[in-house]
C-alpha cells in the first residue's frame, strides 16, 4: 500500500465524517444521518485496512479517534446492565472456559506430574530435604500442630480469606497479562507453582502426615488449582495466538483473545474468591477431614458441570467470550 496515495484518496471523506461529528445530533438531516452512517463504516474499513498492511502509528490514532466517536454518534453510548452481568456469567464466561479446555486441561495434568515427582524426590532423599532446611526447622514445619498445619489459623477467617483471594488473583493475572510473550511467564509460573506444591507433599510424605496434608490442601486446593490452571490456559492460548493468528491478522486475533482475556479475569476472580471463602472458613474448621474433602470435591464437581455443560452449548451457539459485537470495533475482512 502506498500510504501518501490512500491519505490522499481518502482525506475528505475523513474529513467530512469530523464536519458531520461536530454537527449537534438534533440538526443532523436524514441524509446527513445516512451520510455519517455510511462514512463511518467506511472509515472502519480503512483503519483495518492501515492496521494490517500499513501501519502508521499516528495515522492509525487519529482513525481510532475518529472511529470511536462515530460509533457512539451512530450507536449510541451503551450502558451496563444487570442483564449483561448475568449473560456473562450464563455464557460468556464458561464458553471461554470451554473454548481453552485444550490448553488448560493439559497444563493441569503436567503440572500435577510435576507434583508427584517433586514430591516423590523429596520425600526420598534425606539430602534433599537437609537442602531445603535445617532439619529442626522442617520437623517444626511437619510435626502436629506445626506450621502446616496453623497456616490456615494464623488469622481471622475474613481476613485470610482476602489475603488468599489476593495472592491467588496476582497468580492468576500474571498468567494471563504475560501471556502474549509467548506464553513463556505462565509456564514458569506453573514450574514454581508445582514445586511448591510438591515440596510441600515430600517434606509431609517423609514425616508420615500426607493425610493431613491433603486433608488440609484439598478442600480448596481443588478450586483453586483449577482456576491457576484456567488462566494459565487463556495465557498459554494468547501467546500461541501470536504466533499463529489463523486466518485473522495478528492484529485482530489479539485484539479478540485479548478482550476475552480480560473477562476471564473477573471470572477468575469469582472463582478465587469461593475457594479463598472454603480456604478461610472450610480448611481450618472443626468438620472431619472428610467433610472439608467433601466440599472441596463439590464445589469442582460443580465448576467443571458449570464449565462442560453451560460453557460447551454456550460455545456450540457461538459464543467466545468476546465483548458484544455493538462493542467491537468494525473490522476488514481477510483472506483464509
Amino acid at each position: 500500500m502506498d500510504l501518501d496515495v490512500f491519505v490522499a484518496t481518502h482525506r475528505a471523506e475523513w474529513e467530512r465524517l469530523e464536519a458531520l461529528l461536530r454537527t449537534p445530533r438534533g440538526r443532523l438531516g436524514g441524509a446527513q444521518a445516512d451520510e455519517l452512517v455510511t462514512l463511518y463504516q467506511r472509515t472502519a474499513t480503512h483503519l483495518s485496512q492501515l492496521r494490517s498492511t500499513a501501519p502508521d502509528p499516528a495515522l492509525i490514532s487519529r482513525l481510532t479517534t475518529l472511529v470511536a466517536r462515530a460509533r457512539s454518534a451512530v450507536v449510541g453510548t451503551r450502558r451496563a446492565t444487570w442483564r449483561d452481568a448475568l449473560g456473562f456469567f450464563t455464557s460468556a464466561f464458561p464458553a471461554a472456559c470451554y473454548r481453552t479446555w485444550r490448553w488448560w486441561v493439559p497444563a493441569a495434568l503436567v503440572s500435577v506430574l510435576v507434583i508427584a515427582v517433586t514430591g516423590w524426590w523429596i520425600a526420598g532423599n534425606p539430602d534433599v530435604q537437609a537442602a531445603l532446611g535445617a532439619p529442626e526447622d522442617l520437623r517444626e514445619m511437619t510435626r502436629p500442630g506445626g506450621q502446616y498445619e496453623t497456616y490456615y489459623s494464623s488469622s481471622p477467617a475474613a481476613a485470610f480469606s482476602a489475603q488468599v483471594w489476593t495472592n491467588n488473583a496476582q497468580v492468576a493475572a500474571t498468567c494471563l497479562a504475560f501471556g502474549a510473550l509467548l506464553g513463556i511467564p505462565v509456564l514458569w509460573v506453573l514450574l514454581q507453582n508445582a514445586v511448591n506444591v510438591g515440596i510441600g507433599v515430600g517434606l509431609m510424605g517423609s514425616a508420615g502426615r500426607l493425610d493431613v496434608f491433603f486433608g488440609l490442601i484439598l478442600p480448596h486446593g481443588l478450586l483453586e488449582l483449577t482456576a491457576v490452571f484456567l488462566a494459565a490456559g487463556v495465557g498459554l492460548r494468547l501467546g500461541w495466538t501470536v504466533i499463529d493468528p489463523g486466518p485473522r491478522t495478528r492484529a485482530t486475533a489479539l485484539a479478540q483473545e485479548g478482550r476475552a482475556a480480560l473477562g476471564m479475569a473477573v471470572g477468575l476472580a469469582v472463582v478465587l474468591l469461593v475457594s479463598g471463602l472454603i480456604e478461610g472458613f472450610v480448611t481450618p474448621s472443626g468438620l472431619p477431614t472428610w467433610a472439608r474433602i467433601a466440599i472441596g470435591v463439590v464445589a469442582e464437581a460443580l465448576f467443571l458441570l458449570y464449565v462442560f455443560v453451560i460453557g460447551r452449548r454456550a460455545a456450540a451457539a457461538g459464543e467466545t467470550g468476546d465483548v458484544v459485537a455493538a462493542d467491537r470495533e468494525a473490522e476488514a475482512p481477510v483472506a483464509a
